[in-house]
């Protein structure tokens, strides 16, 4: 059995030098999260365009962009600020273009109060979903003239498929899922949501892309790996029964120590 082999988010370009060399010695797809500020979006990107495409040279991995998120949801229902919304997405699918980069995380809008009423008012459902198309409509025409894929990843998703009929209902193949084990963790420990690896599981073929951080489902913990009380075990498991597997990214909060994780799923036999 091949193992799958591990990439990381940066959320700089410094943290990507010092990793570099890691980098290089595997085909390690590389997601980059420094423009997920207002400000990185406010700038002109092309003099960290150019720095990142230098350190990006050589490398062998696929290449993402977490697009920003900060002060909106994709589901807004305010037409002025859906404005605004869509052009920071539209900023970042250029930066993606930029930079050869071919897949862009954005974040679901579900909330533990949506889960609540879902159930009890399908029409809250259907005008989320509504209004998140509204928004998102530029967006995908542009990733799908551009080969970029949309991954819709969970946040406070208490419901594994509350994204996956989100992704769905878009109707694109350019829109997917991605999968964040430690909000996963967060919400099956404080909420009741399923474990980890029911999320995999529910996302089956359109999960394409999965942050791997560990937690103790207390808070969004960002830990290395081994650190918390993930199931890795189980939730590697889920990820072999998928038809392909997705996108494997590190995403911690310690940057400086990346391998650290990777050591630990490489010790379990999980991963390399």
């Amino acid at each position: 059995m091949t193992l799958p082999v591990l990439g990381a988010a940066f959320i700089t370009a410094d943290k990507l030098e010092q990793h570099r060399d890691w980098l290089l010695a595997a085909p390690r797809d590389i997601e980059l999260q420094m423009f997920v500020w207002p400000h990185a979006l406010d700038a002109d990107p092309a003099p960290q365009v150019e720095r990142l495409q230098r350190l990006l040279d050589g490398t062998t991995g696929r290449r993402g962009l977490h697009g920003p998120f900060l002060g909106f949801k994709i589901d807004c229902a305010d037409p002025a600020l859906v404005t605004i919304i869509q052009a920071r997405l539209l900023k970042a699918l250029d930066i993606c273009v930029a930079l050869q980069a071919d897949q862009m995380v954005i974040h679901s809008p579900v909330s533990t109060w949506d889960d609540s009423n879902h159930a009890v008012d399908p029409s809250h459902r259907h005008n989320q979903i509504e209004r998140s198309r509204f928004v998102l409509e530029p967006l995908i025409r542009r990733a799908e003239d551009a080969g970029i894929e949309l991954v819709i990843e969970n946040v406070e998703d208490k419901d594994p498929m509350a994204r996956v009929a989100l992704a769905d209902a878009m109707r694109s193949p350019a829109v997917a899922v991605s999968l964040d084990t430690g909000h996963a963790h967060y919400a099956h420990v404080m909420t009741g949501a399923p474990a980890v690896d029911v999320y995999v599981r529910a996302a089956g073929k359109r999960l394409r892309h999965v942050h791997l951080q560990d937690s103790d489902g207390y808070a969004d913990r960002h830990w290395h790996p081994g650190e918390g009380s993930l199931p890795w075990r189980a939730i590697f498991a889920a990820l072999r029964s998928l038809p392909e597997m997705p996108r494997l990214i590190l995403e911690v909060k310690d940057q400086g120590g990346i391998p650290t994780g990777a050591e630990h799923l490489a010790r379990l036999g999980l991963a390399q």
